[in-house]
């Protein structure tokens, strides 16, 4: 079986050279015969890495594409997730990055692998943007249930990739299904739930394994009835919406505050002057970098009512909501949300199962395009996950029963551009471009169509899956102990 994958501290304590001035008796200077030596500049030196209070980098990521071949594939329908729908295309990819796309007379160089992909459909691979798959993995036990940090309303301190648990059988089966990048969150228990981190959805022994090389921190938010009812259940604040906002805003101003601090810390320090730094925290540390930009801000939140209330508390402190998930009744605020440049993760058909999800609708997503805003359909399932292609036509569907009708190119990229793009990755993959990742599925048919399944999907280039070859049909260690499941050779 093939597993794949498995600061210096230098601390002192600030130094400053003092001139020392003796005193006479009566008060005056005493008298020296000997020049004055010049006052010894203050030697300032930085602290450690792990100890000067910037929204940490995190854990490295230590993700390798897997062997991969010069390939060109031919004769497929494209959807670029551009925009554009190539009949008969050619898509060129060479050292793990899209190095050609266009039609029939597109060059393709001697002597590589050539994909008659004639009667399939190639597009981008699948990016699901609200994913708790190794975090509340299966089977569902409840040792494994990592996902929500139910102790306090604010739990920004904590990291979703700490708790992944990359034996997840979960994320072949998404893979299955096309799935090659997940934003893996924490739950929506708390008004802040902690670190999200965008995974490469590859076989990997560790979660670093599977850390996708750059991409941003989000931070989960929670607007709405989970925290109050989490809270509220245990006679805690907070148990009503107005306990939220301040939950919100409290934490907004104390984060502005532990920035302010080491903000001045580090101007002292770049003029040479005395300073001490201020304690390390890890949850206004997190806060602090949402408010400088630095970590993205993706906030589940139902009801068109509260997700105009998110929008005046971001205003009031200054920080960008990038996405709201589940977002229910986005058509409701869609041209607010195209003016503000907020995406809506969404799905078509989950409504009504909870009160503020009463007013969900299928088309959702066909409204907020029509109205030019950002359209994602994401799972937040682990079933879901698998068919993400199937949900984007229901969308598409309802729509066309409005008389909105999206057309393929533009609805392949609520599943691969657009939630690229709303994690930060969007230069990066979700689009069949030339040099971007070579992330890509081959779809049996129309993918939009209920019997589409995906025959083969590459993540930078290499295959991952083959539905025809079982040795790339990749099993966990924890399958591997189920009778009837095979090595991965």
């Amino acid at each position: 079986m093939i597993r794949w994958r498995s600061v210096a501290m230098a601390t002192s304590l600030l130094a400053l050279g003092l001139s020392a001035c003796a005193t006479t008796g009566t008060g005056g200077p005493a008298k020296s015969s000997a020049p004055a030596k010049p006052a010894e500049k203050a030697e300032i030196k930085p602290l450690p890495k792990g100890l000067d209070g910037q929204a940490s980098t995190g854990f490295p990521s230590t993700y390798k594409p897997l062997p991969a071949r010069a390939t060109a594939f031919v004769g497929a329908t494209v959807l670029t997730a551009t925009g554009q729908q190539i009949d008969n295309g050619v898509v060129f990819v060479s050292e793990g990055k899209i190095t050609a796309v266009g039609g029939p007379d597109t060059p393709i160089p001697a002597g590589i692998v050539v994909i008659d992909a004639k009667g399939k459909w190639i597009t981008p691979g699948i990016v699901d943007a609200h994913s708790h798959l190794g975090v509340y993995p299966s089977p569902g036990v409840s040792a494994r249930s990592d996902g929500n940090e139910a102790t306090d309303p604010n739990t920004a301190q904590v990291w979703a990739e700490h708790s992944v648990w990359p034996q997840d059988p979960g994320f072949n089966r998404a893979r299955a299904g096309g799935v090659t990048t997940l934003l893996v969150l924490p739950g929506s228990a708390n008004l802040f739930g902690g670190r999200s981190v965008t995974l490469k959805n590859v076989p990997s022994l560790t979660m670093q394994g599977m850390k996708f090389p750059g991409a941003p921190y989000g931070l989960k938010m929670a607007c709405g009835e989970n925290p109050k009812r989490v809270y509220g259940g245990r006679g805690r604040s907070p148990s009503t919406a107005m306990a939220n906002v301040f939950g919100f805003r409290k934490a907004w101003i104390d984060a502005a505050d532990y920035a302010r601090k080491w903000d001045d810390y580090r101007a002292k320090v770049a003029k040479g002057e005395k300073a001490d730094a201020p304690k390390r925290d890890l949850q206004m540390e997190t806060l602090a970098g949402v408010l400088k930009g630095e970590i993205l801000v993706q906030n589940h939140c139902y009801r068109a009512d509260e997700m105009a209330v998110m929008i005046d508390i971001a205003r009031e402190f200054g920080y960008k909501i990038t996405m709201f998930h589940h977002a229910i009744e986005s058509y409701k605020l869609a041209p607010v949300l195209a003016k503000e440049e907020i995406c809506s993760a969404t799905w078509a058909s989950w409504t009504g199962f909870k009160m503020e999800s009463l007013d969900g609708i299928d088309a959702n997503a066909a409204i907020l395009a029509k109205n030019g805003a950002c359209v994602v359909i994401h799972s937040d399932d682990p079933i879901m996950t698998q068919r993400l292609n199937q949900e984007a036509a229901i969308a598409m569907t309802a729509g066309a029963k409005l008389g909105i009708n999206i057309p393929r190119a533009e609805a392949i990229k609520w599943i691969t551009a657009n939630p690229a793009k709303a994690m930060g990755i969007g230069d990066k993959t979700g689009s069949i471009e030339p040099g971007k990742a070579a992330d890509l599925v081959v779809w049996s048919r129309d993918p939009f169509s209920v019997y589409a399944q995906a025959e083969q999907v590459y993540i930078d280039g290499a295959l991952t899956y083959d539905r025809k070859n079982p040795r790339f049909q990749p099993k966990s260690d924890f399958e591997l102990g189920q009778p009837g499941q095979g090595a991965f050779n």
